[in-house]
């Protein structure tokens, strides 16, 4: 699976469920201090699994190059 050229961000208010963890295809998302979720931005291929099945709506995918 080729990257897009968007990855997905975690926003503030993540329950850290786990959910987008278990969906992700390449692994890029860990969940940090049982508090948040946070996604590697170079292991993510922007597929949109993890924002689909967020309960919590705070995955959102955004432009690479809206980064630089």
């Amino acid at each position: 699976m080729a990257k897009s050229k968007k990855y997905a961000r975690v926003g503030r208010e993540c329950v850290a469920c786990g959910s987008c963890l278990k969906v992700c295809p390449k692994g890029a998302v860990r969940v940090v201090s049982g508090v948040t979720a946070r996604v590697d931005r170079e292991l993510c291929v922007g597929c949109g699994k993890c924002a689909r099945i967020c309960p919590a709506d705070v995955i959102t995918l955004v432009e690479r190059e809206a980064e630089k």
